[in-house]
């Protein structure tokens, strides 16, 4: 209920700084919704619509490379803010197109930021980002501030470079935005002390992508024999592996600290 509660004041933040201060001043937005306002500057269709048009190819890859759980999350997202950009009616509370990109970039940021943190994912570009940096070095910020500079891109190509610099500082100010509240960026290690240890790393493996370290303990007062399990992630990826956790084993120990520093071969440790 608490994921379900945060997906949901978070995308009525989102659609309402879309639908008063970024669409009625020609303002795009980072991902996927960004995309989503530009082409109902240009088309017929409302935002709300062409980002559920839009998501529907990345659910579908999520759900194969990323597994159910995430891709639950994200299509209740995805549903949640198509629908309340639909139902929210779009007007302009301020004439300034500085104070719409800076005050439309915080709450939009602040939105995206919630979810992320109860939900693992926003959906869009967020999808495509986890699947490229579980394969490099970089960052899944890194990955989204690269496909936004494109929306950057396109929308000074068609609208001007005056927009496409107010759109920069929207961006921006989203990305501080989502910082604040979530830090993806941010190595962490976790270790896990559970009976059913084989299972949750078959499942790790396949569906994160990351290398972890296994070895043997034992209980101090029930000397029960338990599997330990070690692995370095980024703060994006702890809310899927939780959930994975629990699932085969709802009583297993998990324990989580901010890594300092990385020196080796991150998404196979």
């Amino acid at each position: 209920m608490k994921r379900i509660l945060a997906i949901l004041v978070g995308s009525l933040l989102i659609a309402f700084s879309f639908n008063y201060f970024l669409i009625p001043s020609g303002i795009l937005s980072a991902g996927v919704s960004g995309l989503a306002i530009l082409l109902s500057f240009v088309t017929p269709f409302d935002t709300g619509l062409l980002n559920f048009v839009l998501n529907i190819p990345i659910l579908i890859l999520g759900y194969i490379k990323l597994g159910k759980d995430i891709t639950v999350n994200t299509m209740i997202v995805v549903v949640a803010l198509s629908i309340l950009l639909s139902v929210i009616p779009s007007e302009q509370l301020a004439d300034d197109l500085l104070l719409s990109s800076i005050f439309g970039g915080v709450i939009v940021g602040t939105g995206i930021g919630l979810i992320l943190r109860y939900a693992g994912t926003s959906g869009g570009f967020d999808i495509i980002a986890i699947l490229i940096s579980q394969t490099t070095q970089l960052s899944v910020g890194l990955w989204l501030t690269a496909m936004n500079a494109v929306i950057v891109l396109i929308s000074g190509i068609i609208f001007g470079a005056e927009i496409a610099l107010y759109t920069m500082i929207s961006i921006y100010i989203t990305g501080r935005a989502i910082d604040t509240i979530h830090t993806n960026h941010i190595k962490l290690t976790m270790q896990i002390v559970t009976t059913e240890g084989e299972a949750i790393r078959k499942e790790l493996i396949d569906t994160v992508y990351r290398g972890m370290t296994l070895s043997k303990g034992y209980g101090g007062y029930t000397m029960e024999e338990k599997d330990l399990l070690m692995m370095v992630v980024t703060r994006y990826e702890t809310m899927l592996i939780k959930q994975i956790i629990r699932k085969h084993d709802p009583s297993a120990f998990i324990n989580i600290y901010k890594t300092v520093d990385v020196d080796g071969e991150f998404a196979n440790n």
